[in-house]
């Protein structure tokens, strides 16, 4: 079992900060990290990498000695005092970015992202992220992910993708974020424009391996995704290896059957997941340069204009507009939408008048 936390100045050298005292139980596991690992309460949200991290620098102590062997045999009434440094701050910059935040409390953050921003650092990006707008928004509110004072990033869109995500505050909310993602209990839904439009008549598309269509006009399509073998900022359709990749789609809007409106939802979430499978299913996103294909917005069906508008788009088509999970630590049902863009508005604009 466990104690509350207790707030303790530091004694003898001991780290200041919050400290949980853990009694070994009896039916335990013999090993001390796997013994921790059952017996801290939830609410820590201290996973078992952070357990190991503890015992490791010194920060599970038994009788005031330090234990650092992850595998020391425990006995039933044993009692730990896990010392729970404060966050320490990561090399990462603050910046003062606008954020469209669209709702926050003190657990979790969800932002409507605009196109151009990178969601984490990178060696190419290493300012101007999303990452870097929301250490300085956030501030000390921030309470460590993994003992570090950063936002937990529990799920990415592209770069020159738009819309909404959501990030952790607390290490509790990242493990409860982490876990419906892996579970697929998140409601992910985007809007995007193709070129041409899918159609379960079409024996083109009807002939692809792992597409099928489903009540509805639905249009499944289930494939592996991995790294492309000779270009490997690309992802690509495999079927032995990679990892499993589900996305559904149906056309919300025919533009004169060259282009159309989809909306899109994920069973999975992989890596450029609906970029990739649309462009498999031969309907690549408009102003997609990576994997858009050579189907382009037809001059003769929509006008010189309208066509070099679609074909010149800076970038693809899609937009992250609806998300919906429950919250991690109150367990509310919670779901944003997020309009589309103006540069998406105007191009279905443009679309549907060229059909005039």
């Amino acid at each position: 079992m466990a104690s509350p936390y207790e707030d303790e100045d530091a004694v003898d050298g001991d780290v200041a900060g919050n400290r949980l005292i853990i009694v070994i139980g009896e039916d335990a596991a013999p090993r001390l990290d796997k013994a921790l690992a059952a017996a801290v309460p939830e609410e820590a949200a201290l996973s078992r990498s952070r357990l190991m991290k503890m015992i490791d620098e010194g920060d599970v102590l038994r009788n005031g000695v330090a234990v650092t062997n992850p595998k020391t045999k425990v006995k039933e009434g044993e009692v730990y005092t896990l010392i729970l440094a404060p966050a320490v701050d990561v090399a990462t910059l603050p910046e003062d970015i606008p954020l469209s935040v669209i709702w926050e409390d003190g657990d979790l953050i969800v932002i409507d992202k605009p196109a151009g921003m990178v969601v984490h650092p990178a060696p190419g990006t290493p300012s101007g992220t999303l990452v870097n707008a929301l250490l300085h928004h956030c501030g000390d509110t921030l309470s460590g992910i993994g003992g570090e004072r950063r936002p937990g990033i529990v799920h990415r869109i592209d770069k020159d993708t738009t819309g909404l995500l959501v990030v952790a505050k607390s290490d509790r909310a990242h493990h409860g974020l982490a876990a419906q993602f892996e579970a697929h209990t998140v409601n992910r839904r985007y809007l995007a424009v193709v070129n041409g439009v899918p159609s379960a008549y079409d024996p083109r598309i009807r002939g692809l391996k792992g597409i099928t269509f489903e009540a509805g006009g639905i249009l499944k399509i289930a494939t592996h995704l991995e790294r492309h073998k000779t270009d490997r900022q690309r992802q690509a359709v495999v079927w032995n290896s990679g990892r499993h990749a589900v996305t559904r789609a149906r056309v919300m809007e025919d533009f004169k059957g060259g282009a159309a409106l989809m909306e899109c939802w994920l069973e999975t979430g992989r890596t450029h997941q609906i970029r990739v499978h649309m462009a498999y299913a031969g309907h690549g996103l408009v102003g997609d340069q990576t994997y858009g294909g050579k189907k382009k917005v037809s001059p003769k069906l929509f006008g010189a204009e309208v066509a070099e508008m679609g074909n010149s788009f800076p970038r693809q088509a899609l937009h992250a507009a609806t998300l919906g999970f429950a919250h991690p630590v109150t367990g509310e049902m919670l779901e944003f939408t997020s309009p589309l863009p103006d540069d998406l508005e105007g191009l279905l604009a443009a679309l549907r008048k060229g059909q005039v």
